[in-house]
Formats: C-alpha cells, sequence, structure tokens
C-alpha cells in the first residue's frame, strides 16, 4: 500500500505538492463496468465523468497519478492546439472537427470550471494565456489565429508590439495574441487533487501496476499486470506519450505514432515583488512563436517556472540553466541573477502532422496520444468525452475525430533522430530574427527619410 518504491522526479511539483492518496496494487482477479489504463489528466478525467453517471469505473496505473506527463508539465492552460489551426481541423475531420474545435475552444474554461466545482487545491489562476510572436513575418500567424478562433467564438485578440510589451514586461517580441481564458496550474495539485475526488466519488485507482497487456475474451476486456488481472465491458487507454515506457506490446500501433520528445522544466527562486511587478506583471502563461519555444509562468510562490531543451551528452542540467539563463536577462535584463532551485523533464508526445490522435481499438474500446504540449486543457473535456463514448452515447454527438492508427515507420530510429530536429528550429529562429532586423533597419530608415522631407 506504500507510495515510496515511486521515484518521483525532482520536480518542483514533487517538492511542493501535498502527497497523493495511498493506494493498493491491482493484485488477484479483480472486475470493473469500464476499465481505464493510466492515472494522468485524461484517464482521471474520464474516471470522474463515468463516476458522475454512476458508472463503475478502475483505474490502472503503472506507477502513481500524476508520475508521468500530467505532473511533470509546466502547467499552462491553452486552449489551441500548438500549430493547427480551426480551419485546418475542420478540413481534415468535418463535423467531428467542428464538435471538437468547440470542445477545445472552451477547454481552459472547462478545467478551471472542474477546479472550482471540486475545490481542488491546484494553485489555479485563469489570468490568461498570451503568444507573443518573435519576429515582423510570424505577426500574421497571429492576425490568422484571431481571426479563425474569433470565428469559432473564441475570447481572443490581437496584441500589438507596445500591447505585449505592456503584458510580458520585455521588447523582445512584435506582437502576438492572447486568449481570456487560459492561465496556469500547479499540474501535480491537480493530478492528485482529482484522484482523491476520483475516490471520494467511489471510483478505484490501482497503482505501480503497469498494464502489460489487454485482450478481449467474449463480451469483455481483460487487462492484465504482473500480479493479477481486470475485466471489464469497456476500456479507455490512456497512457498517451508514455504508451511504450511500461510495455513495449500494450498499444504498439498507437505508441509508435507518437514521438516521446523529452522537455525540460525549471524553476527560479522566488523573484522579489519589485522584479516580479515588471516581468509578465498580470501573470498570465505566456509561450511564443520560436521553434524552440520561449515559454514562462510564475507558481503560486512567485517563483519564475520556464524551460528549453539542451542537446547531446555532457551535464544537460548545468547546461540548460546556463543556456535558460542567458535567455532571460537577454529578455528581462531586470531579473539581474537567476539561480534555478528545481530543474526536471518528461515526455511530451508528437504527432507527425500536431494533431491528437483518437482511436475505436475494438468493441467499446478508445485510446488516444499525441497531446504536442497541449494536454492540460484538452485532457480535461477530452475525459469527459471519452466517458460519453463509452456509455454508449452515439459518434455523431461525439466532439471526437476518429481516426486508425498511423505509426511512424523506423519509430525507434527516428526516435534517436528527432532531438536533433532542435538544430533546425534554432537555425529557423535565428534565420527569422535576421529578416526582422533587416525589416527594423528598412522601417527606420523610411522613418528617418519621411522626416527629412
Amino acid at each position: 500500500m506504500s507510495n515510496t518504491n515511486v521515484r518521483w522526479p525532482e520536480s518542483l511539483w514533487a517538492a511542493t505538492t501535498p502527497a497523493g492518496p495511498v493506494l493498493p496494487e491491482l493484485i488477484g482477479t479483480q472486475q470493473a463496468d469500464v476499465i481505464v489504463i493510466g492515472g494522468g489528466f485524461t484517464g482521471l478525467s474520464t474516471a470522474l465523468h463515468l463516476r458522475e453517471a454512476g458508472v463503475d469505473v478502475a483505474i490502472v496505473e503503472a506507477a502513481e497519478p500524476g508520475w508521468g506527463a500530467s505532473g511533470r508539465n509546466n502547467g499552462q492552460v491553452i486552449p489551441t492546439l500548438s500549430r493547427p489551426d480551426p480551419d485546418d481541423i475542420v478540413a481534415k475531420h468535418g463535423a467531428a472537427g467542428e464538435r471538437f474545435v468547440a470542445m477545445l475552444r472552451d477547454s481552459a474554461s472547462y478545467l478551471f470550471d472542474m477546479v472550482r466545482h471540486y475545490r481542488i487545491e491546484a494553485e489555479g489562476e485563469q489570468s490568461g494565456w498570451v503568444q507573443p510572436v518573435h519576429s515582423p513575418g510570424r505577426v500574421k500567424i497571429a492576425e490568422r489565429r484571431v481571426s479563425q478562433w474569433s470565428k469559432y467564438g473564441a475570447p481572443v485578440e490581437l496584441l500589438s508590439r507596445d500591447q505585449v510589451r505592456d503584458m510580458i514586461g520585455s521588447d523582445a517580441w512584435f506582437g502576438g495574441f492572447w486568449n481570456r481564458t487560459g492561465g496556469h496550474v500547479n499540474p501535480l495539485a491537480l493530478a492528485r487533487g482529482l484522484a482523491h475526488t476520483v475516490l471520494g466519488l467511489g471510483a478505484r485507482i490501482y497503482a505501480r501496476s503497469p498494464a502489460e497487456s489487454f485482450e478481449r475474451r467474449g463480451d469483455k476486456w481483460v487487462v492484465k499486470t504482473a500480479q493479477g488481472e481486470i475485466s471489464g465491458r469497456a476500456l479507455v487507454v490512456a497512457t498517451n506519450a508514455y504508451s511504450g515506457e511500461f510495455s513495449k506490446s500494450l498499444v504498439p500501433d498507437i505508441a509508435h505514432e507518437v514521438m516521446p520528445v523529452l522537455s525540460w522544466q525549471m524553476s527560479t527562486q522566488p523573484l522579489s515583488d519589485n522584479v516580479r511587478k515588471t516581468i509578465i506583471p498580470g501573470r498570465q502563461a505566456m509561450s511564443d512563436t520560436h521553434g524552440e519555444l520561449y515559454f514562462a509562468r510564475y507558481d503560486a510562490r512567485n517563483r519564475l517556472i520556464t524551460g528549453g531543451a539542451v542537446l547531446g551528452p555532457g551535464n544537460k542540467v548545468e547546461r540548460i540553466k546556463a543556456r535558460v539563463t542567458e535567455r532571460l536577462q537577454r529578455l528581462w535584463p531586470q531579473i539581474g541573477d537567476v539561480t534555478f532551485d528545481y530543474v526536471w523533464n518528461g515526455y511530451v508526445g508528437m504527432t507527425a502532422d500536431f494533431l491528437p490522435r483518437i482511436h475505436k481499438i475494438g468493441p467499446n474500446a478508445y485510446g488516444w496520444t499525441g497531446c504536442n504540449g497541449r494536454a492540460v486543457a484538452l485532457t480535461m473535456p477530452l475525459g469527459a468525452e471519452l466517458a460519453k463514448a463509452v456509455r454508449g452515447v452515439p459518434e455523431s454527438e461525439l466532439a471526437l475525430p476518429f481516426t486508425e492508427p498511423l505509426p511512424f515507420v523506423a519509430h525507434g530510429l527516428l526516435r534517436q533522430i528527432a532531438p536533433w530536429m532542435l538544430v533546425l528550429y534554432r537555425r529557423r529562429d535565428a534565420q527569422e530574427l535576421m529578416r526582422g532586423d533587416r525589416f527594423e533597419l528598412l522601417r527606420w530608415a523610411e522613418y528617418f527619410l519621411a522626416s527629412r522631407r
């Protein structure tokens, strides 16, 4: 029954979040109406909504709720996808895509409403999410996204360069857009709070019990672990970026259609009030348009939570500290000396088209993967939709654009190569900034010539 045999990452979240519930392992033969594999955001949300409908549900979790990506991320609550815009989603998925866009549009508010309704202590701040653009050419991205999301009823706003400077406290960006419904949470506190809530509603959670396989026996699904098995009428596989980390044979097609990319997170020591009021003074969540994302938000103790990427062997922690320190001091010179007290990482599940993949994997069985860095907001209503699916709600009423699994060819090789895409992203970012510098020179030259007339 102890949690002590699960090693948690040395993260800020693990250091500051109250312990999760003490949970049993899956031992012997058990039964439930619905079995959920995975105790992250999706699995917990699915179980919560099933219990609200009076359905008997059990979660089978490989480690502890929130141990994987759900408890390791930056905690930004972003009601968009990272690359595809609404028109892209609708063009690919038709009516199901329209329902998915509506779900995505409302996903941040859905999360914060859940947190408030169940009184989950997740350090939630619905202060908005802003995406500044890092070069003049990328202003078109902000314009397009504001236009498209406005068409679908999202509360978005195009920001000028001056507005972004006021909102972020830096003149490093050229404009951007923001969504008032976004914000940020302590993701591990959210996961553990959801786990307590789910248990309080009468669900079961089996921890430290990696699912090794599942199969169809008659009209039942049977999930096997090292020490037991559980059978049920319906099944939801909610393992996302960690689908292949505990069992290579659990859902190989789903595991191989997502590229688990290591994302590094880090937290500064608490900033002084004077400095904090000049850096993202409104406490919005921020992530920009760089290929190598620049992102930041505050925690409840006024630490700036940011991160980045690092390549190659060597002392990665010290190297990323040095790189991100230089970045923060360049963006916000007023920050002064930077000291990081926690550095940690976790997988982000990336797909080739940056769209999530949602599948029907058998009778009354569903699975998904591919958060593409947007899981915190997306997974709350997604769990509600998966709960509807296993309860028999018609597909025409679900905000789930189903597809067939599309694994990467030579997944193992690509997984080794994928981190090196960062080199390409950095090069593109630098080229765009050089073009931006030329753009600025031309703009000032035009201004100078006009003033001489």
